[in-house]
C-alpha cells in the first residue's frame, strides 16, 4: 500500500475552496496544469510511500497514540501559493502551530516503526494543480521549459479566505492509481479528543 497521513477538511470548507478555484481553470496558465479533484483534496501530515501489511498494526497503534495527544483545533483554508512552477496550492490559517505539532508528531510516530518520510520542512498546504510538464535533473532555473507560471494563480487566491472548521480527525490513507488520475480511500481514522 501507498500510504499517507492527513486531514481532510469538511466538505463545507472544500465547497468554498472550489468554488474560488473555478475562475482559475479559465486563466491561460491552467492549460499547463493537471488539475486535482476536490474528492481527493486533503492537508498532507506525512507520505510514508509503499508500506508493508505487516507495518500496519504497530503504525496504528502509534497514530491512534497521535491523535489521543492532540486536541483538535480549528483551521480554515484560505490564501495560496506555490511550489516553484511545480504545483499551485491552497494556504491553511487558523491553529497552525496545533498543525504543525501533529505533523511532528505524526513524523515521529512514522519513524518509531521504521518507516522513512520526505525531509522537506511541514508546510500546511492543500495542493490544487500540478505542472504537466515532466521533471528533468538538468531543469536548474526558475522555471522549466513550457511550465506555467503559476504566480498569478497563487496570486488570484491571496483574498480567498474560507470559514473556519474543527479538525475532526487523522486519516491514514492509502493512494491508488486509477486510470491517470489518483483515488484516495481512508484505511483508518481516529477522532482527536474535544478541547477542554
Amino acid at each position: 500500500m501507498k500510504l499517507f497521513v492527513a486531514i481532510v477538511p469538511p466538505r463545507s470548507a472544500l465547497q468554498e475552496l472550489a468554488a474560488a478555484v473555478r475562475p482559475l481553470h479559465a486563466l491561460p496558465q491552467a492549460a499547463a496544469l493537471r488539475w486535482t479533484a476536490l474528492p481527493t483534496w486533503h492537508l498532507t501530515l506525512a507520505f510514508l510511500g509503499q508500506v508493508d501489511d505487516g507495518t500496519l498494526p504497530e503504525l496504528e497503534r502509534g497514530l491512534a497514540a497521535v491523535a489521543a495527544g492532540q486536541p483538535e483545533f480549528e483551521l480554515r483554508l484560505g490564501g495560496g501559493g506555490r511550489f516553484g512552477d511545480r504545483a499551485l496550492w491552497a494556504g491553511v490559517g487558523g491553529d497552525t502551530a496545533a498543525l504543525a505539532r501533529l505533523a511532528g508528531a505524526t513524523t515521529e510516530a512514522v519513524g518509531r516503526v521504521g518507516i522513512g518520510t520526505d525531509d522537506h520542512p511541514f508546510t500546511g498546504h492543500l495542493t490544487l494543480a500540478r505542472s504537466s510538464v515532466p521533471r528533468d535533473s538538468r531543469d536548474r532555473g526558475p522555471r522549466r521549459p513550457g511550465a506555467a507560471d503559476l504566480g498569478p494563480l497563487a496570486d488570484a487566491l491571496a483574498g480567498f479566505r474560507g470559514e473556519p472548521w474543527p479538525t475532526g480527525a487523522l486519516r491514514l490513507m492509502d493512494s491508488q492509481s486509477i486510470g491517470a488520475g489518483r483515488h484516495y480511500e481512508t484505511t483508518a481514522a481516529w477522532t482527536l479528543p474535544p478541547r477542554g
